[in-house]
């Protein structure tokens, strides 16, 4: 009854769009963390190697692993690589962000227990987002004094925290002057320097002068850019539908869902759908913030979200059993469905459940 579509065409339209906008010489790191923003990771990393990507990038070791363990031999980056699993990531040859002194040196003790040398790492520098990342000094240090170590820095990089922000902004271009320096400070260090990456997707488009080396992008291959002006190039992959299962008629007064969510002040239909937060389409939908579309009319969900079930007013549009709903697709973004809601299509996408059948296309 409910189905999420993945179209494949879409995403090679994404990533050539994409690819487009950068140098002949810059490479691409293409995210596939979280399930590939809930849509995959398996077929859609498939897919993205195919298509070229110079790295997949994922956020912790095991999601490193089952890629691996899906036959995908591509340089893989780990965004967020925790003490406790990098001996495996050595054993599955991935390649991980060092970002504080306390995981350089036990990586580092790591490879001298596996008697292994010059191992692809990437270097993380906090300009300015406190999330992680070593400080720019402690990178320059680095590369001060890294003789005796056991890696082989494949990039050094920097995430910036507001790259969707209209330029100018302050903020932003304080994070670029630091790292710059840094940069160039490497640069006059060492006669062999690493690849440089500062941009996110939203980045790809605001500051085409700083594509360096590589871009790192994620949910732009999904078709969304967070403005609107990028938006409009950029095509949706994912569609999701479902099916009414059941139709109620409620007079004046009658209520809808737990806690009284929803009181009609008319009579009223209302129609039930095999969807609700267990499946990713969270409490903060209900009571008429989110909306979906029956015949190409939008309906508000009405009352609470349940857990495996919602409900939609379709008093005014003329439906019966088993008509299709969609909750988005490529006419109704996913992002203006979070919108309405106070989110974003990240939080939308990747909270979507394993239980949802996936088909690609």
């Amino acid at each position: 009854m409910t189905e999420l579509t993945i179209n494949l065409g879409h995403l090679h339209h994404n990533y050539a769009l994409i690819r487009q906008q950068l140098r002949s010489t810059t490479k691409m790191i293409a995210v596939v963390k979280a399930n590939a923003y809930g849509l995959g990771s398996e077929k859609i990393a498939k897919t993205l190697v195919e298509l070229g990507a110079d790295w997949l990038a994922v956020a912790y070791v095991s999601e490193g692993i089952a890629l691996r363990n899906a036959g995908i031999d591509t340089p893989i980056m780990v965004f967020y690589p925790q003490f406790e699993h990098l001996a495996q990531l050595i054993d599955y040859q991935l390649e991980p962000v060092l970002y504080s002194p306390s995981i350089i040196q036990e990586f580092s003790r790591q490879l001298n227990l596996k008697q292994v040398h010059d191992y692809p790492v990437h270097l993380k520098c906090n300009t300015g987002l406190n999330r992680i990342g070593l400080s720019p000094q402690e990178i320059i240090s680095f590369f001060s004094s890294k003789n005796d170590s056991p890696f082989c820095v494949q990039t050094v990089y920097s995430h910036l925290g507001a790259s969707e922000n209209k330029r100018p902004c302050t903020f932003t271009q304080q994070q670029i002057d630091r790292f710059l320096t840094v940069k160039t400070s490497i640069e006059e260090i060492t006669s062999t320097p690493p690849l440089f990456h500062l941009l996110n997707t939203s980045g790809v488009f605001n500051y085409p002068e700083l594509h360096m080396d590589v871009v790192r992008t994620g949910i732009g291959l999904y078709g969304f850019a967070n403005r609107a002006d990028w938006n409009k190039n950029l095509t949706p992959i994912a569609e999701l539908r479902t099916r009414i299962v059941q139709i109620h008629s409620l007079e004046k007064g009658d209520n809808v869902g737990y806690n009284l969510g929803f009181i009609a002040q008319r009579r009223t239909r209302i129609a039930v759908l095999p969807i609700g937060h267990a499946d990713g389409i969270t409490r903060q939908y209900g009571k008429g913030k989110g909306h979906f579309f029956l015949h190409g009319h939008a309906v508000p969900i009405v009352g609470q979200v349940c857990m495996d079930m919602l409900m939609i007013d379709v008093t005014d549009v003329p439906c019966q059993l088993h008509d299709p709903v969609v909750v988005f697709n490529t006419t109704h973004r996913a992002d203006a469905l979070a919108e309405n809601a106070g989110t974003i299509a990240y939080e939308l996408l990747t909270g979507l459940s394993p239980r949802l059948s996936r088909r690609y296309q």
